[in-house]
């Protein structure tokens, strides 16, 4: 039996667990440098940061949704931004992820968000497809910004980067 439902704070070591799959599927083990602290802070603390769901198969942890809260501007409503949503390959084509995505659907709906949004690495034709077949489309006019590290420090002191 397939259940969803709200992390909780005794979650945090399968989270992380999932993050660290994620970030070897999407071929970047290094990076995902989160720790149990981080997430216990950020998102079971006194101001969460972001919520998570846990889906269980036959009470078995199986995948994993990490959301927050966005706003847009034009639209004048608050919406969910889908971090990460991960199902290990051996559960995966058993309706976890859609199950995941119907709840986060759900949960946009009773909050009155206007949308979800979600990025995807253009190579995961996979879940592309999936996403697809759910009703979403694929924004390929807009591009994704980042600002970090030695750049993001030195526009926040006001340095000048050399480029």
């Amino acid at each position: 039996m397939l259940n969803i439902r709200p992390a909780t704070p005794a979650d945090v070591p399968v989270i992380l667990r999932f993050i660290r799959e994620l970030a070897a599927y999407e071929r970047e083990p290094d990076s995902a440098v989160a720790t149990e602290a981080d997430l216990l802070r950020d998102g079971f603390g006194p101001t969460p940061r972001f919520w998570s769901l846990i889906a269980e198969l036959d009470g078995v942890p199986a995948g994993f949704a990490l959301c927050f809260n966005t706003y847009s501007t034009w639209e004048g409503h608050h919406g969910i931004f889908l971090e990460d949503l991960y199902v290990p390959p051996e559960l995966r084509g058993r309706g976890v992820g859609k199950a995941l995505l119907v709840r986060i659907a759900q949960i946009a709906v009773e909050q009155g968000c206007g949308r979800v949004n979600w990025h995807v690495l253009d190579w995961n034709a996979p879940s592309i497809a999936v996403y697809e077949r759910l009703g979403a489309r694929f924004l390929s006019e807009w591009r994704i910004m980042r600002l970090s590290g030695d750049a993001l420090t030195a526009l926040a002191t006001n340095v000048s980067l050399k480029g």
